[in-house]
């Protein structure tokens, strides 16, 4: 039920350090994982990778963002693999003009900032959606895993672009969820992963010392979080599989959370 195997499975955001996890995710279950970043270096290294173990994936450079950008990455993949039978919306992340600082004016948030934030994490999922979602419903068992976060459950301090736009990300989840199935009945189910804290390029020096040590912020994280300790990419992969794979086909619309007990601690 969990087999992966021959599914094309493009992953936006594959150069990232989640990204990893999920490519790995993806071919060890014997799919093919399309990886899309602007990273090529990584992008490059992760394919080389995959094939050393066996198996098979692909490396485009791509900008989310950039809707043409995307229709050629599906011609390529269309005419290498002839098909595509799930996407993985992990391209994303908090942007520093996004941030609000506690010693910075609440009344005078950057605005352009929070706006790129916004369109990053949002439109950087809607818009693979609207160029690869086509033809993942042609598979008649199409699956889209979009990427949420706790962020979007719980007032988090200084993200406030990032949280804004991952707060977006769920209710679009479960509004396309539903237009989807109103059209294509159950051949394409889209849902999201719900990450806590996990240490990426994007945070580390957020929440680490150059030590290794955490800072105040990744103290106060670890005091909140019931594990007491950082997420490793790696534990992603269980939830992703799930998704991607026919153990989940009458699961649609749903944020699954992977976050060691966060958003359920009251503090007390």
């Amino acid at each position: 039920m969990f087999s992966l195997q021959g599914k094309v499975i493009v992953v936006t955001g594959g150069t990232g350090v989640l990204g990893a996890g999920f490519v790995k995710g993806i071919a060890a279950q014997g799919g093919i994982p399309i990886i899309l970043g602007q990273n090529v270096e990584k992008g490059n290294e992760r394919v080389a990778e995959v094939k050393a173990n066996g198996g098979d994936a692909h490396f485009i450079s791509v900008n989310v963002l950039e809707e043409a950008q995307l229709v050629s990455a599906k011609n390529e993949i269309l005419g290498k693999y002839g098909k595509i039978d799930g996407l993985v919306n992990g391209a994303g992340g908090n942007i520093p003009s996004g941030v609000l600082q506690p010693t910075e004016d609440v009344f005078n948030l950057n605005i352009d900032g929070m706006k790129d934030a916004l369109v990053l994490n949002l439109w950087g999922t809607i818009i693979p959606v609207q160029v690869f979602g086509p033809e993942i419903a042609k598979t008649g068992n199409g699956s889209i895993v979009n990427i949420s976060s706790v962020s979007s459950k719980r007032a988090i301090t200084k993200v406030l672009g990032y949280s804004m736009g991952k707060a977006a990300i769920d209710i679009y989840t479960k509004w396309f969820a539903i237009e989807m199935a109103n059209r294509y009945g159950d051949k394409i189910r889209i849902n999201s992963i719900m990450p806590g804290f996990f240490l990426t390029s994007q945070n580390k020096t957020l929440l680490t010392n150059e030590d290794g040590s955490y800072t105040e912020r990744g103290n106060a994280i670890i005091r909140n979080t019931p594990y007491k300790r950082f997420g490793q990419p790696d534990e992603l992969i269980g939830a992703l599989v799930w998704l991607l794979s026919d153990a989940s086909k009458f699961v649609t619309g749903m944020d699954i959370g992977v976050d060691g007990g966060f958003t359920i601690n009251s503090g007390v």
